[in-house]
């Protein structure tokens, strides 16, 4: 008798389970269908991703490849055309290299090109604060102490990763216009700060001996 009442639940399953199918195939496929586009248009974006990076690679290559031959102008064109064609990555580093062809011929329009990154928001903090050290590099002997302090500031902060060169370029731009006291401020930073290269450590400290003391109270 139990035989029967299995194979009366199993018969009640089955009628069940085709009305289900009857009535709900039609989103059932559907869905599956969708599952399948959805995973195979993830993999199609991703190879055409990989691609364009891959393609963008090479050609940042070539460009860095004509700047290492002296071909300013041709490298120029080539790393022009990478900012409007690269992926996001590569069309930061592109436009940093960029800027650094033009300081061969006009250092104060390569200025400009770096204050233009520094001030952008959708590029990296790294290649941010990057930026405003080359631009501060290219300026540093025709401006003032409060310029530099204006643009090399942000990349002093613990933590940033050229904060070493932004602190001692700021000390050397305030030595330069007498204001000991704000180039002592950036030499003590320099040396309380237990990941300064010793390279740098060195030279602040010689720059520390042609500051005048300390007066007394």
């Amino acid at each position: 008798m139990s035989e029967l009442f299995d194979e009366v639940d199993e018969e009640v399953r089955r009628d069940q389970l085709k009305k289900l199918w009857d009535k709900y195939s039609i989103y059932i496929v559907a869905l599956a269908v969708l599952i399948v586009a959805g995973v195979g248009g993830w993999r199609g974006y991703e190879y055409l991703e990989a691609k364009k990076a891959a393609e963008a690679g090479a050609a940042f290559d070539r460009a860095a490849e004509l700047s290492e031959q002296n071909k300013h102008a041709e490298a120029e064109a080539a790393f022009a055309d990478l900012i409007t064609k690269a992926p996001s990555g590569y069309r930061a580093l592109a436009r940093l290299r960029l800027a650094a062809e033009v300081a061969t011929r006009d250092q104060q329009a390569a200025a400009k090109l770096y204050d233009e990154i520094a001030a952008d928001r959708s590029v990296g903090a790294t290649e941010q604060d990057l930026a405003r050290i080359r631009a501060a590099q290219l300026v540093m002997d025709n401006t003032t102490y409060p310029n530099m302090l204006q643009r090399l500031e942000p990349a002093t902060a613990q933590g940033s990763t050229f904060r070493h060169t932004a602190r001692e370029m700021l000390a050397l731009s305030a030595w330069r216009a007498n204001d000991a006291t704000a180039a002592r401020q950036w030499l003590d930073l320099i040396a309380n700060d237990g990941e300064t290269p010793q390279s740098l450590r060195a030279r602040a400290e010689a720059l520390q001996a042609l500051l005048p003391p300390v007066a007394k109270s």
